[in-house]
């Protein structure tokens, strides 16, 4: 599997640049919107996106049943055609579970799994290990760890990851605990042994710069050819021209999360007449006073020239 996908995509690191985090487009009744999807996915191999993260948590993974999680899954694999690589979000609160869901996802033909922390039971450090250690000897599947406190109640520490990245399928991290001293810390201690990819939007640019390899990204739903400009521009050591792209993002990507994600970016897909405006409770769509301002971002951003801003 590791091979394969090396071959097949061609890149010295397994994933690199900007991968998107993409919604589960649903018509306003809630129900899955298959078709949209799938436009989705095709608009986000011709801006040339790195590759895709399916039923995350922008993808409203919490709340879709585990068929529908499945029929995603495949829909996004066939309507990628082997263009782009995709990653489906496996992780849960149970060991065994997880195992199930990342063997799924490998058998329905994923290239990689993104595997969460465990939320709600807090385990510790060595549980974290344990837990991860348990489904990479499971599946031979490429993972990638997420590690995003403000969601789980749960921080895997640097140290952690260094002990997992030796696991040989275990392939990436996603992080969303962005300080300097966390990211300096990770890129001495694994940057050589897995692929480090910021988990926040407005923090990814000086991660990337300090050895980062990207971004899993919500806000390139909306802009991915401008988020692939930018990772290619920093990860090629040219700072000033990624800091002049981000700067351009900056105020749409801050009023993305006036609420909790994918809520934003839901907002922004339909107002943008990619998706229709269907979220599921407990979320709600965007609250009134948070949509001027994000359409007016969306507008001065739809007027510079940033890449191929699709």
């Amino acid at each position: 599997m590791l091979n394969r996908i090396i071959d097949d995509f061609g890149e010295t690191s397994m994933f690199t640049g900007s991968i998107t985090a993409i919604v589960t487009p649903m018509f306003d009744n809630g129900e899955v919107d298959f078709e949209s999807l799938k436009k989705l996915v095709i608009r986000q191999i011709k801006a040339k996106t790195s590759a895709l993260v399916v039923c995350g948590s922008t993808g409203e993974a919490p709340v879709l049943t585990k068929n529908e999680s499945q029929a995603i899954l495949e829909t996004v694999i066939k309507a990628a055609d082997r263009k782009i690589p995709v990653i489906a979000g496996t992780g849960s609160y149970s060991t065994q579970t997880a195992i199930e869901n990342t063997k799924i996802a490998m058998e329905l033909g994923a290239d990689a799994c993104l595997l969460v922390t465990p939320y709600y039971n807090r385990p510790t450090q060595h549980g974290l290990y344990q837990h991860f250690k348990k489904i990479a000897d499971s599946v031979p599947v490429p993972l990638i760890l997420y590690n995003v406190p403000t969601r789980t109640g749960c921080d895997m520490l640097p140290c952690t990851v260094k002990k997992l990245a030796q696991v040989a399928n275990i392939v990436g991290l996603k992080e969303c605990v962005l300080s300097t001293s966390r990211v300096e810390e990770l890129v001495s201690q694994c940057a050589d042994k897995i692929d480090l990819f910021s988990g926040n939007d407005d923090e990814a640019l000086p991660a990337i710069l300090l050895g980062f390899k990207g971004v899993i990204s919500v806000v390139s739903n909306a802009f991915p050819g401008a988020f692939q400009k930018m990772c290619e521009l920093a990860l090629k050591g040219d700072a000033s021209g990624a800091r002049k792209i981000n700067q351009q993002l900056m105020p749409l990507t801050q009023k993305i999360f006036s609420e909790a994600n994918p809520i934003g970016i839901k907002w922004l897909l339909n107002e943008m007449g990619l998706i229709s405006s269907g979220i599921r409770l407990p979320l709600t769509p965007l609250s009134e006073q948070f949509r001027a301002p994000l359409k007016a971002a969306l507008s001065e951003l739809s007027a510079l020239n940033v890449g191929e801003l699709i």
